[in-house]
């Protein structure tokens, strides 16, 4: 596959690409000076509204974005008005870009389906690049028609369904944490794993985003779109090699062998809806008083889930996945709590018993830690606690600089194969109905909580 030469950012108004897309660009560019890549933004707003090169420029500038590969993106960026859903105005888009070119949807699901479907009415490029963002689809009959549609247009080698989350420099930094060292990797497993815990719980409440996640929640918005996907890449089985073979091979096979905890997904999912209250000395309005809320949806802004991937290294082991907002202390972390001592020493006496060892690697904060037992009976301290904990150096790229620089280099490693798509769905679309038809209940908690578990 070529390397991209035009990436086109449907969507280009909108606040992931400014928020995050562009950033994420910025940092790419800054770590590769030798990229020369031509930016064009591209929305129904029309061209006289919107001023792209400024847009671009500010984004950059987020980051403290420099170099030669900054410098031409910036200066050649220009924003061509389109409807996607309308065959001319696509087809005038396409042919006014310079090959080989990436159309990155940044939009709901529903509106890229619409797009894909106007442009299999088009005769389209054939080194055209097509990356998605997540979600793919609305649940697993949606994921599986987008698939579909997708696979007439491009073949799959030129198709990227993006997650940032597998992008994010603490979920790669596990991957060589795991595999890079001989002392982890014979541990990970059901014979020395108690349990797995993925937490992106945060302070944040709706922030004004009623749009979109009043129409989402939190099961849907996070563990759907992002925390399955880590935990695919966090318990795989060991590659044979990095590659865009090998990973979405063995992270689809994870997703293939997850199912709700003791087959039994109302005890095994909880949901709840802050209400008022108080968060880092910021006042929260209930969730349902919020601008643009509709209190009849019944929408969660708090989801956990716990499954079980019954494969041979893992049968048994709960893996905890779990999300909400305007958490009072939240946590963003994989977090492996590894099985007790086999045996029970009467001499190290401690309240509730010997803790187990737990493995920590925060997502946001880039902070690995682990837990660890010391002293004992010959040690005037008696039995203590102790934590090793090293930070990280700082990235170079954004989440987004490096999905982006898979999909510019065509690099599938970390992008999300359609078939792991369809069976995120799959899982969480049987905690759905159990939410949609009351088996497991909306509970309130405040704003400033730790949520309702």
């Amino acid at each position: 596959m070529d390397k991209i030469r035009t990436l086109v950012i449907i969507g280009a108004t909108g606040d992931l690409t400014s928020r995050l897309l562009l950033p994420g660009l910025g940092t790419l560019l800054t770590s590769a000076p030798e990229l020369r890549i031509d930016v064009v933004g591209s929305s129904r707003s029309p061209e006289a509204d919107v001023d792209w090169k400024q847009v671009v420029a500010e984004a950059f500038a987020s980051v403290g974005a420099s170099g030669p590969a900054v410098e031409h993106t910036r200066g050649t960026a220009r924003y061509l008005a389109c409807d996607v859903t309308d065959p001319e105005d696509l087809r005038g888009l396409l042919d006014d870009v310079e090959g080989p070119v990436c159309l990155y949807f940044a939009l709901p699901p529903s509106a890229t389906a619409r797009a894909c479907e106007v442009m299999a009415e088009l005769d389209l490029p054939e080194d055209l690049v097509l990356a998605l963002e997540k979600p793919i689809g609305s649940d697993a009959e949606t994921a599986r028609e987008l698939n579909r549609l997708v696979a007439r247009l491009v073949p799959e080698e030129r198709t990227f369904r993006v997650d940032h989350f597998l992008g994010m420099p603490a979920v790669l930094n596990f991957v060589g944490l795991r595999f890079a060292n001989r002392l982890l990797e014979p541990l990970m497993n059901r014979e020395h794993v108690a349990s797995v815990e993925i937490v992106f719980e945060e302070t944040l409440g709706l922030e004004g985003r009623a749009d979109f996640y009043d129409a989402t929640g939190a099961l849907r918005d996070m563990i759907q779109s992002h925390l399955l996907q880590v935990m695919a890449l966090v318990m795989m089985e060991p590659p044979s090699s990095f590659d865009q073979v090998e990973i979405p091979t063995l992270t689809s096979h994870v997703l293939r062998a997850a199912k709700p905890w003791g087959d039994d997904v109302a005890g095994a999912a909880a949901r709840g809806r802050y209400s008022a209250g108080s968060v880092d000395g910021r006042e929260l309005p209930d969730y349902t008083a919020e601008e643009g809320v509709d209190p009849d949806r019944g929408t969660e802004t708090f989801a956990q889930v716990v499954l079980e991937v019954d494969t041979w290294r893992w049968n048994g082991v709960p893996v905890t996945l779990r999300s909400g907002k305007a958490v009072g202390a939240p946590r963003q972390e994989i977090a492996i709590t590894f099985r007790r001592p086999p045996h029970d020493y009467e001499q190290l006496p401690r309240a509730g018993g010997v803790a187990p060892d737990v493995l920590r690697m925060g997502l946001e904060e880039e902070q690995l830690s682990l837990e660890l037992n010391v002293g004992g009976p010959f040690d005037s301290r008696g039995m203590t606690r102790v934590t090793l904990s090293s930070g990280m150096a700082r990235p170079g790229l954004t989440a987004y600089g490096s999905v982006l620089r898979g999909v510019l280099e065509g690099d599938h490693t970390f992008s999300v194969r359609g078939d792991a798509a369809e069976q995120g769905w799959r899982i969480v679309d049987e905690v759905l109905a159990a939410f949609e038809d009351g088996r497991v209940p909306l509970v309130e908690y405040p704003a400033g909580s730790s949520g309702p578990v």
